[in-house]
């Protein structure tokens, strides 16, 4: 029993000299490596980042935009006049040149009063042949040559007005194109609608593609200048700046805009889904990358520069153009350092060591 206290006090002391060996003895306190870290600090190296230079130069961003094929002349050819179509000398598709006859309405009664003006005609020119001869020796008096001469003239008026109104039954093409629609058939009666459509024409050469253009982009827009045409077929051809609208459409309110491309062969129809690429007013501006592009703490887009010191600042930029890989943007100086990567992790005024992205690239 005595053995069993006496063990007991000897562990109750034991333990009060471990407690007491704590605040008695010294020892390295959290006091000590704060004094340290301030030391390792202070060697750690900048953050590295990589940049590259800007190179600012006059660059003609390009706008694309979508519209459509549309031909340069459509018209549709009517009846001139009353008559039976006998003559119907066009097919949907086929091409037809200035000055083919491309219907006739007959008519009886036109060729009827040509005969009648005509033979007028030749009596009254006869008439005053006749009358001049003897007016000439002294038989008739002059006063007679005016007579005879104005009757001759209104004659004359009398069998153009007739061969108008007959050729009026020709129907003709005004100028080279294709015939995309027939409505009319062989044996249609037109003496009661003056101007049913006989055909329907097309000139496909030159094709115009047109786009509507939106008010803030119109005035980098000249007449003149060149542009680029993507057909939905994957065709590419390059045209020029035909027209520009002066007035809004009203349901848009953007800017008719007409490029004009060649189509002698006539492969590009009417009314096909094209992307027109146009070449707006040269801007000074840079290149670079995408990823470079950045937010500031104010929402503001820009990119993160190393100035003096090797500092970062922050500099608000402007998108020109956006391309796939790469951003043409305005607000840069010429010759600054861009921070192309490691710019998300550092914050204005931070002194940094700047490598060059090219040959750090080319060092990996």
């Amino acid at each position: 029993m005595k053995a069993n206290r006496l063990t007991a006090i000897g562990l109750v002391a034991g333990a009060a000299l471990w407690i007491a060996s704590g605040h008695l003895m010294p020892r390295d306190s959290a006091n000590s490596e704060a004094a340290i870290r301030p030391t390792q600090a202070g060697t750690q190296p900048p953050f590295r980042v990589e940049v590259t230079a800007a190179k600012v130069v006059d660059h003609s961003p390009k706008l694309t935009l979508s519209g459509r094929t549309e031909a340069d002349h459509k018209v549709s050819i009517v009846a001139r006049t009353g008559g039976v179509l006998t003559q119907l000398n066009v097919t949907r598709g086929q091409h037809v040149k200035k000055g083919d006859v491309v219907a006739v309405l007959a008519d009886e009664a036109r060729e009827a009063q040509v005969a009648q003006a005509q033979a007028l005609y030749d009596q009254r020119k006869a008439e005053l042949q006749a009358r001049r001869e003897l007016i000439d020796k002294g038989t008739l008096p002059k006063l007679d040559l005016v007579n005879l001469e104005a009757q001759y003239k209104a004659a004359e008026a009398s069998l153009a007005s007739a061969k108008a109104e007959r050729d009026r039954g020709v129907l003709r093409a005004p100028w080279d194109g294709v015939v995309t629609d027939v409505p009319a058939e062989v044996g249609a009666a037109a003496f009661s609608f003056t101007g049913t459509p006989i055909a329907t024409l097309v000139a496909l050469d030159p094709m115009l593609a047109v786009v509507e253009v939106s008010e803030q982009k119109l005035a980098g827009i000249k007449v003149g200048e060149t542009a680029k045409v993507r057909l939905i077929t994957g065709h590419v051809v390059r045209g020029h700046v035909r027209y520009v609208a002066k007035s809004t459409t009203n349901a848009t309110r953007t800017y008719r805009v007409e490029v004009e491309i060649p189509n002698a062969d006539g492969k590009i129809p009417d009314g096909i889904t094209s992307e027109v690429v146009l070449s707006l007013n040269p801007v000074p501006a840079a290149q670079i990358p995408r990823s470079a592009l950045t937010i500031s703490a104010a929402g503001d887009v820009g990119v993160r520069v190393v100035g003096q010191g090797d500092k970062v600042a922050f500099v608000p930029v402007h998108i020109v153009e956006d391309l796939q890989d790469t951003m043409w943007v305005a607000g840069v100086k010429d010759d600054a350092r861009v921070i192309v990567r490691g710019q998300d992790f550092v914050r204005d005024g931070q002194v940094v060591a700047a490598v060059d992205a090219e040959q750090e690239s080319a060092s990996r």
